[in-house]
């Protein structure tokens, strides 16, 4: 590592540690020693790192084309959007590069419905300890005032309720008529693993029929098999209007998406919104590879599995440990709650299991490993935490 001062802003508080190549599941720093990545770079890199068949198609569009602009058909751009709307059952696609851009062009979208219905000071209904992004309009989304603090004011046009909490939904409904959307993640990830219930998601679907909102939902990081599913609103088996997606799309190379069904779908029209770089030929061919493997070789189904061999190696171990309040999750999206600040568990991790963690609200280990890892990895990861808190 160097001791050199930094040029970069100071964005982050990073780790003294720094990677020079991985392969599936493991990680090696720059002196060799090998990690168990157990965070994926954040729920991104589903297929693991230095997937070989991502990397040859990489090499081969980089030499054949880049970018062109959106103003011509791009065919890879086609194929990724029809792709993706079969499988969540949306209708139309818009490519963008991060989650947080998704959440931009579904915000959008919810303006030119609210136009569309002359709601002149129109409210979006987001959720306490949401995350989803932060630009403006996804900062002011977002319900975590740890992160939105010295960026006020922010921008109007959010009210925010408690997750999971229906009653709550159906208070804001009576009380506030300029509602025209509901934004909502299925598993708040950042929020501390936690996931809505079935049949919070099936209400919030018929109130957003009842009064003409659309339901928005925030796939970031549940989307691409993550939770056991394709999307992790397919397990309430409901359908929403808009979905933003983005992470393990592209499994490392930058790439989001929102799509949208029904009048949702038919919002934009040539000048309402744009991306220079969203959708270009190599970003939409890797999108496609990620899809061609995540179908061969089943990866929702595997995650599910995994999922449940984790959670269980977890419960069996970790019940009754003194400070262990909640172990929970959704396929192999993961969260440990302790009763006290764990934040320094992520360097312990690190440096006496070489085990590679986060920790997020402060309290909740987050578990977020590779789809691909094999059964052994999945024993692995949980041998690992259960020494981290022994």
């Amino acid at each position: 590592m160097t001791s050199s001062p930094s040029y970069l802003m100071q964005t982050y508080a990073r780790q003294p540690v720094s990677f020079s190549r991985g392969q599936g599941a493991r990680l090696w720093d720059t002196q060799g020693v090998e990690y168990l990545d157990a965070i994926a770079g954040v729920a991104v890199t589903s297929l693991g790192h230095a997937n070989p068949e991502i990397a040859a198609v990489i090499a081969e569009q980089a030499g054949q084309l880049l970018h062109t602009t959106n103003m011509f058909r791009i065919e890879w751009q086609e194929q990724l959007g029809e792709r993706l709307c079969a499988l969540s059952g949306m209708q139309r696609a818009f490519f963008c590069n991060s989650g947080a851009e998704a959440n931009e062009a579904a915000l959008k979208l919810a303006r030119l419905h609210a136009n569309a219905r002359q709601v002149a000071q129109p409210q979006v209904l987001v959720m306490e300890n949401s995350f989803h992004g932060r630009t403006l309009a996804t900062l002011a989304a977002t319900g975590n005032p740890a992160v939105q603090r010295g960026f006020e004011p922010l921008m109007p046009g959010f009210l925010r309720v408690p997750y999971d909490n229906i009653e709550a939904v159906r208070q804001a409904a009576a009380q506030s008529p300029d509602i025209v959307a509901v934004l909502v993640e299925p598993v708040q990830g950042e929020g501390g693993v936690h996931a809505a219930s079935a049949s919070y998601l099936q209400a919030l679907r018929q109130l957003c029929d009842e009064h003409d909102w659309l339901m928005m939902v925030d796939e970031v990081q549940t989307g691409m098999g993550r939770t056991g599913t394709w999307f992790g609103f397919q397990h309430a088996g409901i359908v929403p209007d808009v979905i933003t997606l983005a992470k393990a799309l592209g499994n490392g190379f930058p790439i989001g998406a929102c799509l949208a069904r029904g009048t949702a779908a038919e919002l934009f029209s040539p000048g309402h919104h744009a991306s220079t770089f969203g959708g270009n030929p190599l970003a939409c061919r890797v999108g496609c590879t990620v899809l061609d493997i995540m179908e061969r070789e089943h990866i929702p189904q595997r995650a599910a599995t995994s999922g449940h061999r984790l959670l269980a190696a977890l419960h069996e171990a970790l019940n009754n440990h003194p400070n262990v309040v909640s172990i929970r999750g959704l396929g192999l999206m993961i969260g440990i709650e302790l009763d006290r600040n764990c934040a320094e568990l992520v360097g312990r991790a690190r440096d006496e299991q070489h085990l590679l963690i986060t920790v997020t609200r402060g309290t909740t280990i987050r578990l977020l490993p590779p789809l691909i890892c094999d059964e052994a990895q999945i024993d692995d990861i949980a041998e690992r935490v259960i020494r981290l808190l022994s």
